[in-house]
């Protein structure tokens, strides 16, 4: 898919969305709360820092599903990661996701956490896209600021939240399958979740949002994690 494509995507994408935004209340990044080397690596990278359109700005919302709080749910269909408050809360976060056909779906759990993490490409990766078998940590790598790896049965799933030295494709469906967020919204999710907190990834076309709630009530909450 072409950048341009992607982006008159998006750009259509904010259009029919920026009608179901009211009642969410956005926040807007802390940098105070960051490390000093989480603002020396960002005072060093290399790509535009482009803001995210509106409807993937990181924002309280309601939470009408089933998830414990300190849960993740990824609703890749509409480009959103949610981190369950309590009292019918979620903090949600716009976030890029994997084509279809690179997409993995499922009921995980956070395995390991990383902080700038160094970038291990697949085999798959290295092969299709061209890339090195090692990529250090630091402002230029793909997976910028944070990485939450993705365990099922015991084992790791090979599937990340990470941050992303693309902000321009938050709301795309461009990864080799991971979930990015920008690297401000890696950090504060970072934060907030623990080793062991489930992660539930929705399947292709079973999408969740407040305005297309297909699931609304049924919850993830029953389903078993290995």
């Amino acid at each position: 898919m072409s950048s341009l494509k992607v982006k008159l995507g998006l750009l259509a994408a904010g259009l029919m969305l920026s009608g179901c935004m009211q009642g969410a209340h956005y926040e807007a990044t802390n940098a105070q709360a960051f490390k000093p080397h989480d603002k020396e690596l960002l005072a060093k990278i290399r790509y535009t820092n482009v803001p995210v359109a509106e409807p993937f700005r990181r924002a309280i919302v309601d939470y009408h599903r089933k998830e414990a709080p300190g849960s993740i749910l990824v609703d890749s269909d509409n480009h959103y990661l949610y981190y369950v408050l309590d009292n019918g809360k979620a903090i949600r976060y716009g976030i890029t996701v994997g084509e279809e056909a690179m997409a993995w779906s499922g009921v995980a759990k956070v395995g390991a956490m990383t902080e700038w993490p160094a970038w291990h490409p697949t085999k798959g990766e290295i092969e299709r896209l061209g890339v090195p078998t090692y990529v250090p940590p630091g402002p230029d790598n793909p997976m910028g600021s944070r990485a939450m790896y993705l365990y099922s049965n015991g084992k790791d799933t090979l599937f990340r939240i990470h941050g992303t030295n693309q902000p321009e494709y938050i709301g795309a469906s461009i990864s080799s399958g991971c979930i990015r967020m920008t690297n401000e919204d890696a950090i504060d999710l970072y934060n907030r979740v623990k080793v062991g907190a489930p992660v539930v990834v929705l399947e292709p076309h079973k999408g969740d949002s407040p305005y297309t709630p297909q699931m609304a009530l049924q919850g993830g909450g029953n389903l078993a994690m290995q």
